[in-house]
Order: C-alpha cells, then structure tokens, then sequence
C-alpha cells in the first residue's frame, strides 16, 4: 500500500495518468498481483484511482461520465431551467416536422393527441402528453435533436418534480393545452413549418407562464 501510494505521487508529479498494468506493479513492488489488487481495491475506495475494465487503472477520481450526469440533473437543475431548454429545442423540431413528418406520424399524433384529453388522472395526461411531444421529435428525423428532447424529457418527469407538475394541470389549462396540440398538429400536417414552430412555442410559452406563476405563489421556490 505504502509503495504503491508512493508511486502515485511520483506519477502525479510527472504529469503520467494512469498507473503501469497489474504485472508490472507485481514485479516493481515484489510481492504477488493478489496483493497488488487488494492494495488497489483499498486506493481506489479511497478515491485516489479509478479503474476501468479493459483499459487499465488510472490516477485521481473517476470524470462522471455522460450517464452519471444526467442521472443527477433533476438534482441540480429545476423546471424553469427545464423550460428554458425545451422553448430552444421543441419548436425547431415542429418545424422540421412540418417539413419531414409522414402521413403514419401525423396520425399517431393524432392519436396521442385524443388519448392525452381522453385521460382521466394526471399519470395518464403526463404519459400521452409526452408520448405526442416525442412523437414530433421523432418525426422530425434528426437523430441527436432526438436524443437532446429525450434527455430533456427524462429530466422533466423526474418524480421530485411531481407536485409542480400537477399545480399546473388545472381543468382550463388541460382545456388549453388540447386546443394548443390541435393546433400544432393542424400545422404540421399541412406542411406549414413557420406555423409549426409558432405553435409548438405558443404552447410552451403557456406552460412556462403558469409555472412561474405557481413559483411567484410560494408553491415551488426552487421551482422545484
């Protein structure tokens, strides 16, 4: 352990990121790669490397990675935040809906459509309601627009958010938002890509003004 940690240092020092292989270490340290893999067991519970299969041990902690992070966006952002990001991505890819959408989209948004003012509890209207916005971002066919609205999408139905969701769905706003959704897919299906994004913007611009009104009430300061 003490050698080990002793070499870390002097790595560091020497600006090097990851550590030499098992074997190596066994043979520099003279002692068996059973002990030199309990030693690193302990180091890297201390934080002081990570390792990853396959590519070898290296130095400090472990960089999040992709998953790791959006995993903790719920934690770390709110729903104004959330907001923010849908008013730049959702209404570019009603427009590129208008433009690419086929006949079997149209209709399933449609249907998604129906089925969202059909529900009877809020876990029915949040279901279908983003069942229809991924069927326009879908529909959009841009691969990476795609997965920014699904990464999006996974953060705002996050359970923590879960009451502020529910102020904002009084019976006149799911009035509007049905109206809201006619509209935008009216525009889509004929092909109108300037009156898609206006929609879509329309819609979310509605949504964003009730909930910075539920914040202004004191019922999500964080907006949480």
């Amino acid at each position: 352990m003490e050698r080990l940690r002793i070499l870390i240092d002097q790595l560091k020092a020497e600006g090097a990121e990851q550590l030499p292989t098992e074997r190596e270490l066994s043979e520099e340290i003279g002692v068996g790669r059973r002990a030199v893999r309990r030693a690193l067991e302990v180091l890297e519970t201390e934080k002081l490397i990570w390792r990853r299969q396959g590519a070898g041990t290296f130095i400090g902690n472990e960089p999040n990675s992709p998953e790791q992070q959006i995993r903790k966006l719920p934690e770390v952002s709110n729903m104004l935040e959330v907001m923010e990001v849908r008013l730049r991505i959702e209404p570019a890819l009603a427009r590129l809906a208008a433009l690419r959408a086929t006949s079997d989209d149209i209709s399933a948004m449609k249907d998604l459509a129906e089925r969202v003012s059909n529900a009877d509890d809020m876990d029915g209207r949040e279901l279908w309601d983003s069942a229809l916005h991924r069927a326009i971002a879908r529909a959009a066919q841009n691969t990476l627009f795609l997965a920014l609205f699904d990464v999006v999408d996974r953060v705002r139905q996050d359970s923590i958010w879960r009451h502020v969701r529910e102020a904002l769905r009084t019976n006149d706003a799911i009035s509007l938002y049905g109206k809201q959704h006619v509209d935008l897919i009216k525009a889509i299906e004929q092909r109108d890509p300037l009156a898609a994004e206006r929609a879509m913007r329309t819609h979310l611009l509605s949504l964003q003004d009730r909930l910075l009104h539920e914040t202004v009430e004191g019922k999500g300061d964080d907006g949480r």
